[in-house]
C-alpha cells in the first residue's frame, strides 16, 4: 500500500480562521479522502504555529497570558476543523513539548555544525505576517512604510540575532527546483521563487529574536527565542518523531519524505526556499511537493477585519449546512489564480449544481424506481449508452486532475455526468416508458443508468461531501463509505430519504 503524507502549513494562533483559511484545510482534507479512497495509506497533518511577538501582543491586551491565549484560539479552531469536517490523523502544537524539545536540539546542531552563526539585524518588520523586509522592499505609504506582501504598516527593528546560512544552499536549491519540475506548483510560482528570490542572490535570514519573550528559548544563549521560520516549519518532522540525534521515530521512518505540504501562496517562499535549505543542512530528504494555493476573496478583495468583509466557516455551515460550504470552496478555487465568495455566488453555485442538478436527480431517479419497480431496478442486461460512457471517463479524468491536485477540475469532471443524466430523463420519458408494459426492459435500462450515475458520482464526491454522499449511498443500498474499484452492480434497491440538498431562498439565509 503507497504512503501518503500530507500537511496543511500551520496557521497562526493569534485570531479566529475566516473561511479563506479554513478552505486550505478543506482542500487538504479532500486530498487525504481521496487518496485514502484509491487505497493509499494516508497520513495528514495540521497544526497551530503558537508563539510569536503578535501573540504577545494580543495577549498582553486580552489581559491573559499567551499560553492561555493561544489555547483559546486553538480550541475554537479545532472546533471549526470539527465542524467542517476535516479529519486530521495528527494535530501539532508548537507550545508542546514534543515540538519545542526536538527543535532545541535541531537549531543546536545547526548552530554547530555551522550553518547558524550569530549577528545582527537591522530592517523592517511586519508583525502580522512575521517577516523582515529591507528598505528597497518597502513599499512607502502616506503615513510610512508599508510591508509588500500585506500592505500593512511595518516597524524598524534593530536587535542581535542568530542567522541561517542560506546562502550556502542556493545552487543547490536551485538545481533541485530545476531538476524537479513538480517540487513547486502551480509553475508561476516555480518561476516566481526562481527569478523573484534564487537568481538575484539567497539571503541568509534570521532564526532568532531577543525584543519578545514568547518563544522556544535558545538552550546556549539565554534572551533568544527562535524565530517562526526555525520553529513553526519544523512540525512537519517533529509530529513525527524525528529526532537530530538519528533515533527517529517510527511514524518518521514510514511517512517521510512528505508528499506534499498545502499552504497559502503567502508563505510559499518560506516553504520552498527557508525549510529545503534547513532540511538539506540537516541530511533529510525534501519533500516531494510543495503547493502553494490561491486565495479566496470576498468579491474581488482579500478577506479583511478592518476591511468588514470576512466571512467565517461556522456561520456559512449553520445557514446551508457543511457539504453546501465544502461543495462551494473547493468547486470556485481554482488551480492558479484567486477565487471568489459572496454570499449571491455561493446560493447560486449551490442551488445549480447540488439542488437543481445532483439533488434533482437523485429525487427523481429513486422516487421512479420505487414508483415503477418498488425499488428494486436489475435490468436482464447491462445497458450500454452516452451517460454511462461519460461517467467512465469523468472518472479517468477526475483521477487525473485530483494527482495533480487541480480540485475544481476534478469536482467539475464528477458533475458532469449528473448534468448529463438529467437531460437523459428528458430524452427518454421514462413516465411514458411506464405505460407500454412492452417496454418495461427498456426502462430498467433509464432507471438503472441513472442509478449508476449517482452511485459513479457518490464515489467522485465522496471526498468533496462526505456526510452528503453517505446519505445518497444510504438511499441507493449502498455501504456508506466507498472504495475507489467497487464494481457497479447488476442492479439497485433504493430507498427514498430526506431531500439532499433542499434549494435555498437567498433572503431566508441571511435572516
Amino acid at each position: 500500500m503507497p504512503k501518503f503524507y500530507i500537511t496543511t502549513a500551520i496557521p497562526y494562533a493569534s485570531q479566529r480562521p475566516h473561511i479563506g483559511n479554513t478552505y486550505e484545510a478543506i482542500f487538504t482534507d479532500a486530498v487525504a479522502r481521496y487518496h485514502k479512497l484509491v487505497g493509499d495509506d494516508v497520513y495528514f497533518l495540521t497544526g497551530t504555529d503558537e508563539h510569536g511577538l503578535k501573540v504577545e501582543r494580543a495577549a498582553e491586551k486580552a489581559g491573559v497570558t499567551p499560553q492561555q491565549f493561544v489555547d483559546g484560539v486553538t480550541a475554537d479552531l479545532r472546533s471549526i476543523w470539527d465542524m467542517c469536517m476535516v479529519e486530521y490523523d495528527d494535530f501539532i502544537r508548537t507550545t508542546e513539548t514534543r515540538h519545542k524539545e526536538t527543535v532545541k536540539k535541531m537549531f543546536k546542531r545547526l548552530f554547530e555544525q555551522g550553518d547558524i552563526y550569530k549577528g545582527a539585524y537591522e530592517g523592517w518588520y511586519c508583525i502580522p505576517d512575521e517577516a523582515f523586509h529591507t528598505e528597497s522592499q518597502v513599499v512607502k505609504g502616506e503615513t510610512g512604510n508599508l510591508c509588500p506582501d500585506c500592505g500593512r504598516p511595518v516597524e524598524w527593528t534593530s536587535e542581535e540575532a542568530y542567522f541561517f546560512r542560506l546562502s550556502a544552499y542556493a545552487e543547490r536549491l536551485e538545481a533541485h527546483i530545476e531538476a524537479n519540475p513538480a517540487f513547486i506548483q502551480p509553475d508561476n510560482r516555480k518561476n516566481e521563487m526562481l527569478n523573484g528570490y534564487i537568481k538575484p542572490g539567497l539571503q541568509d535570514f534570521c532564526v532568532s529574536r531577543t525584543s519578545f519573550k514568547w518563544g522556544i528559548e535558545v538552550d546556549f544563549d539565554p534572551g533568544h527565542v527562535m524565530y517562526v521560520w526555525v520553529d513553526a516549519l519544523s512540525n512537519y518532522i517533529t509530529a513525527l518523531g524525528y529526532d537530530p540525534g538519528g533515533n527517529h521515530g517510527e511514524l518518521f521512518s514510514k511517512y517521510w519524505p512528505c508528499d506534499v505540504h498545502v499552504l497559502g501562496k503567502d508563505v510559499l517562499r518560506f516553504h520552498t526556499l527557508y525549510w529545503p535549505g534547513m532540511l538539506m543542512a540537516l541530511g533529510i530528504p525534501l519533500p516531494k511537493q510543495v503547493f502553494g494555493h490561491p486565495w479566496l476573496l470576498m468579491g474581488g478583495d482579500k478577506m479583511s477585519k478592518s476591511l468588514g468583509n470576512v466571512i467565517y466557516a461556522p456561520e456559512l455551515i449553520e445557514k446551508y449546512g457543511v457539504d453546501c460550504t465544502r461543495y462551494y470552496v473547493l468547486r470556485e478555487m481554482p488551480f492558479a489564480r484567486d477565487g471568489s465568495i459572496t454570499r449571491e455566488q455561493f446560493v447560486s453555485r449551490c442551488n445549480t449544481d447540488l439542488a437543481n442538478d445532483l439533488g434533482n436527480l437523485a429525487s427523481r431517479s429513486i422516487t421512479m424506481a420505487e414508483k415503477y419497480f418498488d425499488g428494486n431496478v436489475s435490468p436482464e442486461t447491462t445497458p450500454q449508452n452516452e451517460v454511462l460512457t461519460l461517467c467512465a471517463a469523468s472518472r479517468e479524468q477526475y483521477r487525473a486532475a485530483m494527482d495533480k491536485l487541480a480540485m475544481q477540475t476534478a469536482v467539475t469532471e464528477a458533475m458532469a455526468p449528473i448534468v448529463r443524466a438529467n437531460r437523459f430523463i428528458d430524452e427518454t420519458m421514462p413516465w411514458v416508458l411506464a405505460k407500454d408494459e412492452s417496454k418495461a426492459e427498456d426502462l430498467r435500462h433509464v432507471l438503472y443508468t441513472l442509478l449508476e450515475t449517482l452511485r459513479a458520482a457518490s464515489v467522485l464526491l465522496y471526498p468533496v461531501m462526505p456526510l452528503a454522499m453517505g446519505r445518497l449511498r444510504a438511499q441507493l443500498g449502498l455501504p456508506e463509505i466507498p472504495v475507489w474499484d467497487e464494481p457497479a452492480p447488476d442492479g439497485f434497491s433504493v430507498k427514498r430519504g430526506e431531500n439532499l440538498f433542499p434549494r435555498i431562498i437567498l433572503e431566508e439565509a441571511e435572516t
